[in-house]
């Protein structure tokens, strides 16, 4: 298949900069056998069944963008990909002149990031003090390259769901970013299980499709943890009959990641580089609620190989004329099995 397969148009005014007023109050466009139906958000509990098995990723975004110098005295912005022990990390460097192996990073005038080693497009960086903390205290979220603004207080809250737990992303599983605990306690009410899932989303989530054939692409690597608790409560929702709803991509691509054949799903953790496309044989997810994906992204393959080619751009198309939002503040979808 091909890139160009994947565009759309879309306006630049349709992006949405900044979240709804409050969790909750986005609308959601619902892709059924039956067709397209606009609704809200908070119209979701009709769409789930007594049985059905709701997939959280729990991931938190670290704090992962850190502007500095270099002790020559250049500019410097750092974006943590993932931290890798207590002092070391992969990173993003962006600077004038690409620094050196033991070249030094100056932060906030007292902490330093030595360069170790470069690792394909990130560099190993060793910090003087933990990187957690390091990041906690000096660093900023790091918004996607859509967003304009620079990283506000209202989005260091907006910009993690009311679930994260785990830290780790650079960026937020975004379709998570709707539910507040108003709408858990509802779900919870009316017998609808949770499970959670943790996929650490990287940088490469923004990453464009640089190849023309899709088949040359070369998915970037993320890590992940399936339960063995999440894989309890799948094999529990299956066997009464209820659905795997996944909230998110990522949520998704944990779950098939450790797929082993038709409905069966091991406990495990690792890294995945699962890049799914048109004809992928999904093995556990059912439905899909996720936000509005970047054209010829990788992500928005993964939504025409689940809801089907056609039906998805058409879909896609129909969110433009209706002026959704689009993307991680956005509006979001339901999307029934092809």
């Amino acid at each position: 298949m091909r890139t160009r397969d994947f565009d759309f148009d879309l306006p630049e005014h349709l992006i949405a900069q900044h979240p709804s007023q409050r969790r909750g109050d986005s609308r959601l466009l619902h892709l059924s056998k039956d067709g397209l139906q606009h609704r809200q958000f908070a119209n979701l509990p009709e769409l789930l069944r007594k049985d059905d098995l709701l997939i959280l990723n729990d991931t938190r975004v670290l704090k992962a963008r850190l502007f500095g110098r270099k002790t020559s005295g250049g500019q410097v912005e750092l974006l943590v990909e993932r931290i890798l022990n207590e002092q070391e990390a992969l990173a993003q460097v962006r600077v004038s002149k690409s620094p050196r192996e033991g070249s030094q990073l100056l932060f906030a005038d007292k902490v330093t990031a030595t360069v170790l080693s470069r690792e394909g497009e990130f560099y190993r960086v060793r910090f003087s003090e933990n990187a957690h903390a390091v990041l906690e205290r000096h660093g900023q979220l790091p918004l996607p390259p859509y967003i304009t603004h620079a990283a506000t207080e209202e989005d260091d809250s907006r910009y993690q769901t009311v679930f994260a737990r785990e830290p780790g992303a650079v960026a937020a599983p975004t379709a998570g970013l709707h539910f507040d605990e108003t709408m858990l306690k509802t779900l919870k009410e009316q017998g609808i299980a949770t499970a959670n899932v943790t996929l650490h989303v990287g940088a490469g989530t923004f990453k464009p499709v640089r190849v023309e054939n899709l088949a040359d692409h070369v998915m970037h690597s993320e890590r992940y943890i399936v339960p063995q608790a999440t894989v309890d409560a799948v094999r529990t929702a299956k066997a009464s009959g209820g659905r795997i709803v996944a909230v998110g991509t990522t949520s998704l691509r944990a779950l098939e990641s450790v797929a082993l054949q038709k409905g069966e799903l091991p406990a495990g953790a690792g890294e995945t580089r699962l890049f799914i496309t048109p004809g992928y044989d999904f093995k556990i997810v059912d439905v899909l609620l996720t936000n509005f994906h970047l054209p010829k992204s990788t992500l928005l393959m993964l939504v025409c190989a689940f809801g089907g080619m056609e039906r998805m751009l058409s879909a896609y198309r129909t969110a433009v004329e209706h002026e959704y939002r689009f993307f991680s503040y956005g509006d979001a979808m339901w999307i029934e099995r092809d």
